[in-house]
């Protein structure tokens, strides 16, 4: 049996306290109004940044302002029907420049939101990618890994309260707490035809109800699972094994259909003007490698604690095989959606990448070089999948660029060019990696770590590859 470290414990604590505070850091100093934007601008731009605070917009504004005041002073005698036009054209320059400020508030006011959302929706897929893998394992009757099989149970317990914040946060857009999701907004909705199109299935009700059953068939799953492989180290036969095989593959059924409208709702809905058909699959992509990698960073502090005795190096081996595979995979799709998207150059479409080009430029292309270039160039070698400090590397990489890729699906859409990693954004990593870390070490320390009377344990104690 493992035993939670109270040194662990108290790092996952450390963690959420730090988390909370910088979270709550973040929208104690998000803007309430438009005067505390202009502040915001002034003191990043300077005293002159009202003329060029957030782009030309701003700066037309201005200039179309001081040259109605100067053309009133040159022609104050051609008449009250010039002073009157070029008044009405001052009056439209200044609410061109408030409506921008409103823009940017909302933008600022978003952050906060955005940087929670985009980390508890990254720690929850983790776990659910970690059972589905499992899900995976148990349905191929893979005979490598029942040893690892413990692990990745303790890893999708974070599935519950992770689902659960998830699900809150969704509620919270819906009930207007939050504009995240621009189709939620009436006033957005009223006056946008190709919004109002997608009504029938973008909506409130249907929308979470959506979620709750997405989220209670993955939770429910989770729980049988965990309870029929509890059950089988007690039994005298293998009807236990055989329910789990049986539950697996009608689990994968569900969650594949599943995953790929819950991509479309709480990721692709944010910009609900654009769509891909790779979207579902480019986002399991993601959110699985990252899950694999958790696998094996758990795995490898385990046994650097001197538990999972009969996990070697082979199955080490075969999950960092996992980690460059699906690291592949993931970079096929990437260039596969960019790619057939930039060439089509359909105006619709490709506003998706001009955006994160302009504005998102080096986490965009940076997340590549994270998620595939120096996993390959790491892992593409067979003894270094063997090597613990090497396998830690790599996932390191991993996580953080996946994470980058979370953000580069969100932050776009919801905050615009408004975005810097902050406070916020770093306190809700660590709020949830503490979160997480006390989760599943939590369940991991509730069951032996050996699936002992699995049919497949043997083989698994003696995979050598």
């Amino acid at each position: 049996m493992y035993t939670f470290s109270s040194k662990l414990k108290t790092f996952s604590f450390i963690l959420m306290i730090v988390g909370v505070l910088g979270i709550g850091y973040s929208f104690f100093t998000a803007p309430k109004d438009i005067n505390d934007v202009e502040a915001i601008l002034a003191s990043q731009h300077g005293h002159h940044g009202d003329a060029h605070a957030e782009g030309a917009e701003h700066h037309d504004a201005k200039d179309a302002h001081v040259n109605t005041a100067h053309s009133e002073d040159a022609h104050a005698a051609a008449g009250h029907d010039a002073h009157d036009a070029h008044g009405a054209e001052a009056h439209e320059a200044h609410d061109e420049h408030t409506h921008h400020l409103e823009h940017v508030l909302h933008q600022l006011q978003n952050k906060p939101w955005a940087g929670v959302y985009v980390a508890a929706l990254f720690f929850m897929l983790i776990s659910l990618g970690a059972l589905a893998f499992y899900a995976i394992q148990n349905a191929a009757s893979a005979g490598w890994s029942p040893v690892l099989f413990r692990v990745m149970e303790g890893i999708s317990a974070y599935l519950i309260p992770g689902a659960v914040i998830v699900f809150l946060l969704l509620v919270l857009g819906v009930m207007g707490s939050h504009h995240l999701f621009i189709w939620m907004d009436k006033d957005v909705v009223a006056h946008d035809h190709l919004i109002q199109g997608k009504s029938g299935y973008l909506n409130g009700p249907f929308f979470l109800i959506r979620a709750a059953l997405f989220m209670g068939g993955w939770i429910f799953y989770r729980q049988y699972a965990r309870k029929v492989s509890l059950a089988q180290d007690e039994a005298s036969d293998n009807l236990n094994f055989k329910k789990s095989f049986k539950a697996a593959a009608s689990f994968l059924v569900f969650f594949i259909v599943s995953e790929s409208i819950m991509s479309w709702d709480w990721i692709m809905s944010v910009d609900p003007h654009w769509f891909s058909t790779l979207f579902g699959w480019y986002v399991f992509a993601s959110f699985v490698v990252s899950a694999v990698t958790v696998i094996a960073m758990v795995t490898l502090y385990l046994k650097s604690q001197g538990y999972l005795e009969y996990v070697n190096t082979s199955h080490i081996h075969d999950l960092a095989k996992f980690m460059f595979g699906f690291s592949v995979f993931w970079t096929y799709l990437w260039f596969s959606q960019f790619m057939l998207i930039w060439y089509a150059d359909i105006p619709e479409e490709i506003t998706y990448f001009v955006t994160r080009i302009e504005h998102y430029n080096l986490p965009f292309f940076g997340m590549v070089v994270m998620n595939f270039v120096l996993p390959v160039l790491i892992l593409v070698n067979t003894d270094f999948k063997r090597l613990t400090w090497i396998v830690v590397l790599a996932g390191t990489i991993i996580l953080c660029g996946h994470y980058v890729d979370f953000f580069n699906m969100i932050m776009p859409a919801t905050v615009g060019d408004q975005w810097f990693i902050g406070a916020g954004e770093i306190g809700s990593i660590l709020f949830f990696m503490g979160l997480f870390i006390f989760v599943v070490f939590s369940a991991i320390s509730k069951a032996p770590l050996l699936a002992k009377r699995n049919p497949l344990i043997e083989e698994s104690k003696h995979f050598h590859y």
